[in-house]
């Protein structure tokens, strides 16, 4: 059978790492399919259980060299590391091979744009300690997610941004004069001293080797692994560039009668300057892709006030157990989930709903953690805590959302999966003509170190992931959980939205407007009849007539015997009389001829009301309207969708007349009506076997076939009762704008993946010819490189910017 597993990658340190396990995996026999993130460092493999395991897809990772990073389980089970010292993508890759080859470890992944790792693991077989000393081995550092508290991870990040910036400054303090002295030549100035290469040496050597051990380090891992990345590509470049210059000057001291080489101290200097440059103001930028998920966790309660032994108590929120009663005093917000035991309130739940008027909540009523109760006291019962609460599954959902992998992006994984080799091939190329071919030694080592230098797999690697970071990101300050970067990708072509009628367009809430007697019956005992034949009925129309009826009539008993057919109606038998309450369809099928009264009923449907026949003991005795409020904003929604060229259907189980005067009131032309709830994904699949890329919009629950059917599911709702497992989008703000908000934020974040693309793409292939025919100086090419990823970052940052 088929099987989707996760497996967290350790040690990739670029997206050609990502490409090469993918390509491993994609080969193996039983493999559907495979996709390896290299942001967040996890390999999404589904594949035919019966010919493979999860063990055997982690051998073939760690074969390659990569670590595999597994989770705890009773079955599996699963830990996020906060990981510290990660320089580029080669360290997520290496540090994520290191951990899924690790013996239990079922996947690993690292994400690079968040410095964390998710591992899946059997806890039988390995600890957390074990998975926090492999990473240790590696050279960096590793905590449990649960032991790091926001501030102190806030704190670590602003820790290596700073040990970047010592570095920097360091770098920048000496290789001033190397670049002063190259400056003065170029317009005829010689300050001896400057120009002496002892003086050279002395300031280069501590910025290549201690300084810049960094990427020795990681060369050395890297190369160790077999996957070659960008710090292998600098630290040979600068060493080439460096050990050249140090032969020209023994050659120089020894020789000194002969003409005086070239020297290229400056060159190595100056290139490892810049490109710290460029990882620092990288590593700034990345802290900002992340805000939206520290803007959710910042919502959060630090304690509760709880009732232990009689007396009040200030806790912390992690030490509040289920079932605990607490108190809420006005202003203060609301720890954890549950429901009130005593008092009531208004609460503010616009964190989740974006309303801005506050909720009335009473006895029974629930409550979600980090909202705000605005006036009165009451007490409630924790009924969710910890990762359980709603606001626990919005972060973990943009989290996973955030460490996901566009489509879009296997154009730049299978670039770079040959992007290094290619590269140090193209500079042994060059300088291979460059010596042999015109015999300039000086020419050929300094064209081959521009190569190395100029190319930038890791602008590749970033173009997608810090797109898509940010997207997610900002759609979840908007109330748009959107579960990942494939459906980002999806809803950008989206040309057709499928509207259900009840709870979308309309509020959900149905009232009874008209009750209209027939054959001289009584009103007040059609409505009891009709309300204990709908007592035990879930559809908004049924609870709307019980409604109606208990706030009349008081109590309602129940009948003696309940059907609901769906789609038609109900039957029941009350006081040993059959009634009949439903469409034309029900009485129809049940024997019943409602043509006598076929005007009547077309009257009440032609002013947008839904009509329901009721006859009791095959006799029709009254005709009952009942209209659902349209909502506020749903017409301006629908002519914003239709100005950005999509085409709206309205689908709905009531009778073409009704649903067409609804649909006229919202300005939608399109209308699918007298659909049976389960024919819903029928009328959607139509749509889509015309070539159509269909949006889905419905309560997420009732309308799951019709929302896994389409391309894109939206499942539209507020708080606490949003399924958002059954959709790709959830809209938690009951407000069909926010369907507009979602389609303009995919195809602006799609627009920016594929600018972050076309420039990586130009720069790589303009910069490495330019430089391989000897028309770029070392040093340019290491801006160049160095701002390239910067500037992929940048562009990235400024889909903050959406409204």
């Amino acid at each position: 059978m088929a099987k989707k597993e996760s497996l967290k990658i350790e040690g990739m340190s670029c997206a050609a790492c990502a490409l090469r396990i993918e390509k491993k995996l994609t080969k193996l026999s039983g493999v559907k399919g495979a996709n390896v993130n290299f942001a967040t460092e996890t390999a999404t493999v589904e594949f035919d259980d019966r010919l493979l395991d999860k063990e055997q897809l982690e051998e073939a990772v760690k074969e390659l060299g990569y670590g595999i990073r597994k989770e705890k389980t009773s079955g599996p089970t699963k830990t996020e590391l906060n990981i510290s010292g990660m320089t580029c993508a080669a360290c997520s890759t290496k540090i994520e091979r290191k951990l899924s080859k690790t013996e239990g470890v079922i996947k690993a992944t690292v994400n690079l744009a968040t410095n964390r790792a998710t591992v899946e693991y059997d806890p039988a077989k390995i600890k957390v300690a074990d998975l926090i000393k492999v990473v240790a081995d590696l050279g960096y550092g590793a905590k449990p997610v649960e032991t790091v508290d926001q501030d102190r991870e806030k704190a670590e990040r602003e820790r290596e941004i700073k040990g970047l910036r010592r570095e920097l400054l360091l770098a920048a303090a000496l290789s001033s004069p190397l670049i002063l002295a190259m400056l003065l030549s170029m317009i005829g100035i010689d300050i001896p001293f400057l120009h002496d290469w002892r003086f050279q040496l002395a300031l280069a050597t501590p910025v290549q080797f201690i300084i810049g051990f960094r990427f020795y380090r990681n060369s050395y891992y890297a190369l160790r692994a077999k996957s070659p990345n960008m710090d292998v590509l600098v630290a040979m470049g600068t060493t080439a560039a460096y050990f050249y210059s140090l032969y020209n000057s023994f050659f120089q001291e020894l020789m000194p009668g002969m003409m005086m080489k070239d020297l290229y101290f400056e060159a190595a200097a100056v290139i490892i300057t810049l490109i710290l440059l460029g990882k620092y103001l990288e590593a700034v930028a990345k802290g900002k892709t992340s805000e939206a998920i520290k803007k959710l966790m910042g919502l959060q309660a630090k304690t509760a006030r709880v009732i232990r032994d009689g007396a009040e108590m200030d806790i912390s929120i992690e030490e509040v157990a289920i079932g605990e009663v607490i108190v809420v005093r006005p202003g203060e917000k609301i720890p954890v989930d549950g429901e009130i035991i005593d008092g009531s309130s208004a609460v503010d739940e616009s964190m989740l709903t974006g309303e801005s008027l506050p909720v009335e909540k009473k006895v029974g009523d629930l409550v979600i953690g980090a909202t705000i109760n605005k006036f009165g006291t009451f007490k409630f019962k924790a009924t969710k805590i910890g990762k359980e609460t709603v606001l626990s599954q919005i972060i973990k959902m943009v989290e996973e959302a955030q460490g996901s992998k566009a489509p879009i992006q296997k154009i730049a994984d299978q670039v770079s999966g040959v992007f290094v080799p290619v590269v140090l091939g193209v500079a042994a190329l060059t300088f291979s003509i460059w010596y042999f071919g015109y015999h300039d030694l000086t020419k050929g080592i300094i064209s081959a170190v521009s190569v190395l230098v100029i190319a930038c797999p890791c602008a590749l690697g970033l173009a997608t992931p810090t797109a898509i970071m940010v997207g997610t990101g900002k759609g979840a300050e908007q109330g748009i959980l959107i579960k990942g970067g494939e459906y980002l990708e999806t809803a950008y072509k989206i040309n057709t939205v499928v509207l259900d009628k009840t709870g979308t367009i309309t509020k959900g809430r149905p009232e009874v407007t008209d009750i209209v007697p027939l054959a001289g019956s009584d009103r007040t005992e059609i409505l009891r009849l009709a309300a204990i034949a709908e007592k035990k009925s879930e559809h908004p129309l049924g609870v709307a007539i019980f409604e109606t009826a208990r706030g009349e009539l008081g109590e309602i008993p129940d009948p003696e015997q309940f059907t609901a057919i769906p789609g038609r109606g109900v039957t029941a038998v009350i006081e040993g009389k059959r009634v009949l309450v439903g469409t034309r369809k029900l009485m129809a099928e049940q024997g019943v001829d409602p043509q006598e009264y076929e005007s009547r009923l077309g009257e009440l449907e032609d002013q947008g009301k839904t009509g329901m026949l009721m006859a009791v003991e095959d006799k029709l005795v009254a005709l009952i309207a009942v209209a659902d409020v349209i909502k506020d904003t749903s017409a301006e929604a629908i002519r914003e969708l239709t100005g950005l060229g999509i085409e709206v259907y309205m689908i709905t189980g009531d009778n073409r007349r009704t649903a067409r005067a609804i649909a006229e009131q919202v300005g939608i032309e399109n209308v699918l009506a007298e659909v049976l709830p389960e024919n819903k994904a029928e009328e959607v699949e139509k749509l889509r076997s015309k070539g159509r890329v269909v949006a889905m919009v419905g309560d997420g629950i009732n309308d799951a076939p019709a929302l896994a059917t389409a391309d894109i599911g939206m499942a539209i709702g507020t708080g606490a009762d949003i399924a958002m497992e059954a959709a790709d989008i959830t809209l938690m703000r009951g407000d069909l704008r926010s369907i507009v908000t979602a389609i303009r934020l995919s195809r602006k974040t799609m627009t920016k993946i594929k600018q972050n693309l076309f420039w990586a793409f130009i720069y790589n292939t303009i910069g490495i010819p330019f430089a391989a025919v000897g028309m770029l100086n070392p040093i340019i090419a290491g801006a160049a490189m160095a701002f390239s990823s910067v500037s992929v970052v940048t562009n990235s940052l400024s889909l903050k910017r959406f409204r």
